[in-house]
């Protein structure tokens, strides 16, 4: 069985369709990555998969774990073990980076968990971002850098170690040093090999050090071609012209 079962999948954004008849299979311990040109849909899917309520599903079906999820509110996802980092993380006054993944822990587990063994987690997480521990206490994302708020998605994902990262698009806008450093969380995500990623990005340099079990070409809300980490390479070298030309054909 599927960890996360798309079938035939159509979205729709206020009176436009934007995904039309995606079927996607990702298992256990698996890395997937979709790309595409601007405009494709990518975001859209993952909107749609963590149940944000703009993205209303118009066909087909979401499954997790063997059960039907298209209905269900976003935060019944995130207790499930779905977990999305966004393009632009929205800044939280008022509570602490470390409080908010602490609840965040809570909420998920439905268990309280001991403050001391947190905060030793937590320390080394930080250490593997090269993160700075004193962003801890201040308020999440508020007055962080746009390579500081990608890490503290990234912390987030490492603390919260879900069955499923959708990570959209999370090396946009970073520098070079800053894709390494948040390349090497997700690898380390990737190390337990228990959690399953779908990564989405139209950009190939946050994967030069990762594992690729499969990749997915979308293109018009479709898509149009999957293969494995060679596909990406192809991309790398040549873009999408190839992919873009053979769907205005159909």
């Amino acid at each position: 069985m599927a960890l996360l079962d798309v079938r035939n999948l159509s979205v729709g954004v206020e009176d436009s369709e934007i995904l039309h008849g995606v079927t996607l299979e990702i298992n256990k311990g698996e890395t997937h990555v979709l790309m595409g040109p601007n405009g494709a849909g990518k975001s859209t899917l993952g909107y749609a998969l963590m149940g944000n309520p703009n993205y209303k599903v118009t066909g087909g079906d979401i499954f997790f774990n063997g059960l039907s999820i298209k209905d269900e509110s976003a935060d019944k996802r995130a207790k499930a073990g779905m977990f999305l980092s966004f393009q632009n993380p929205l800044e939280v006054p008022g509570i602490s980076l470390s409080s908010f993944i602490r609840n965040s822990i809570v909420q998920q587990s439905g268990e309280k968990i001991k403050y001391s063994e947190f905060k030793k987690n937590l320390k080394e997480a930080m250490e593997v971002l090269s993160f700075d521990s004193s962003y801890k206490d201040r308020d999440l994302n508020v007055g962080f850098s746009g390579g500081e708020k990608k890490k503290a998605e990234i912390l987030q994902l490492l603390m919260l170690n879900p069955k499923l990262a959708i990570l959209d698009e999370t090396d946009s806008g970073l520098d070079v040093d800053a894709v390494r450093t948040v390349s090497r969380g997700i690898e380390e995500y990737q190390k337990k090999r228990d959690g399953a990623l779908l990564i989405i990005t139209h950009s190939t340099r946050i994967l030069e050090s990762l594992n690729v079990d499969y990749t997915h070409v979308l293109v018009k809300g479709k898509i149009v071609e999957t293969g494995d980490a060679s596909l990406v390479t192809e991309i790398n070298e040549h873009g999408f012209e190839r992919f873009i030309g053979g769907q205005e054909k159909d």
